[in-house]
């Protein structure tokens, strides 16, 4: 058996994310909204020739209406990609995005292919959050272990923060410091590097005349950190997923619209056309938690990935760590003792949200380009998923 290739990411770019659901994509089809990231990573690499592209598994939670029936491959077309590239839509929950980037990357160190479009996709404006039409197995409510997983996600996060003792008060403090450091990174242009900019077309009929006026803008921040947040008015909101409980909609992750994309190629794809790596895939791991405590997830991911690399924890010098929930967070920080000054330093979903599928590689094109600009060696993109599981992926700065 041969050895395994090495994968490389040889460009990285994401969309601003927007408020959902009447936020500034409110009316911008996710398909529209991949294919537009799929070119602008294009774009990051001109001497790729767009036939090179052997596949495209993009990451969506919940595959259904405008973002149903394969959105992949209707992005990639829509993208201007001939149609020789094929695509596949990957759900993984929360960790779609990422899961793409890791089964891309698979393909290439297996010697499967060369050049992958991987990335991720999420209007929550247009797609309910559940879906329009989800069913439950009666099962699940006959077996305690399983019972969980009709739980919503902030009732799990209620869990979490009553088993690991996370307060009201320092899940607000950390709420706070993910607006502001969302804040200041956009201040100092810190997301320049990632942001591909948007041009937004909202077409508004006149029934009268029957002409169509069109209004163009270009966004090029993301919608969610708010400058006016402070300590009080968080501390203000009332709980939102149990009467006398800590989680409220101004410590957890926003409903988002967005998406990300990345070109994981060989090394023989960068010689032939000419391309410079941003960092090496290093790899990947998943894990199954309760579902009652599915935020909890990345407490098992992140060892998982940490022993497979054979890395250690104070080599990660950038983590991602997908704030679904304050609480959450908070408890997996606390439990493997990471350094906080090394997670979310350009804040997190709190702040700048978290548009389901496409989180994965929304992160992971921060956490690369952030490792360049630091001169940082290894980095990780982590996140609890719904069900019960998590997840997290290692990258190294080439």
């Amino acid at each position: 058996m041969s050895a395994l290739q090495t994968a490389y990411i040889a460009a990285a770019i994401r969309t601003p994310i927007g408020k959902a659901p009447r936020g500034m994509y409110s009316h911008t089809r996710p398909d529209d909204l991949l294919a537009t990231a799929i070119r602008g990573v294009m774009a990051q690499a001109p001497g790729l020739d767009p036939a090179a592209v052997e596949d495209a598994i993009i990451g969506c939670a919940i595959p259904e209406g405008p973002q149903g029936l394969n959105v992949a491959r209707i992005g990639a077309l829509l993208s201007g990609l001939p149609s020789s590239v094929a695509g596949v839509t990957v759900n993984r929950f929360c960790a779609s995005g990422l899961t793409a980037i890791a089964m891309a990357a698979d393909r290439i160190r297996v010697g499967e292919a060369d050049v992958i479009l991987a990335g991720g996709v999420e209007s929550m404006s247009l797609v309910p959050t559940l879906g329009v039409s989800t069913s439950f197995s009666p099962d699940i409510y006959q077996d305690e272990d399983n019972i969980g997983i009709a739980y919503g996600m902030g009732a799990t996060a209620e869990q979490v923060a009553a088993r690991w003792q996370v307060s009201r008060e320092d899940q607000d403090a950390f709420a706070l410091r993910s607006h502001q450091r969302a804040l200041a990174a956009q201040q100092s242009g810190e997301f320049a590097d990632e942001m591909l900019p948007v041009e937004i077309v909202r077409r508004t009929p006149n029934l009268s005349t029957g002409e169509v006026r069109e209004d163009r803008r270009t966004v090029a921040l993301d919608e969610g950190p708010r400058p006016d947040t402070s300590l009080e008015a968080l501390a203000r909101l009332r709980p939102a997923f149990a009467a006398r409980g800590s989680v409220t909609a101004g410590n957890s992750s926003q409903t988002s619209d967005g998406a990300g994309a990345l070109l994981v190629v060989s090394e023989r794809a960068l010689k032939t056309h000419g391309l410079t790596p941003l960092a090496r895939f290093v790899c990947f791991a998943v894990k199954g938690v309760p579902p009652e405590i599915m935020g909890i997830g990345p407490k098992e991911a992140i060892p998982a990935a940490l022993k497979q690399a054979g890395l250690t924890l104070d080599q990660m010098g950038w983590i991602e760590l997908n704030e679904a929930f304050a609480a959450q967070a908070l408890a997996v920080i606390r439990d493997l003792g990471l350094n906080e000054a090394v997670v979310n330093p350009m804040g997190g979903a709190i702040a700048l949200g978290h548009p389901l599928g496409a989180t994965g590689a929304i992160r992971s094109a921060t956490a690369i380009h952030a490792m360049r600009r630091h001169d940082l060696q290894y980095g990780m993109v982590t996140m609890c998923v719904g069900t019960g599981m998590g997840a997290a992926g290692i990258f190294e700065r080439c």
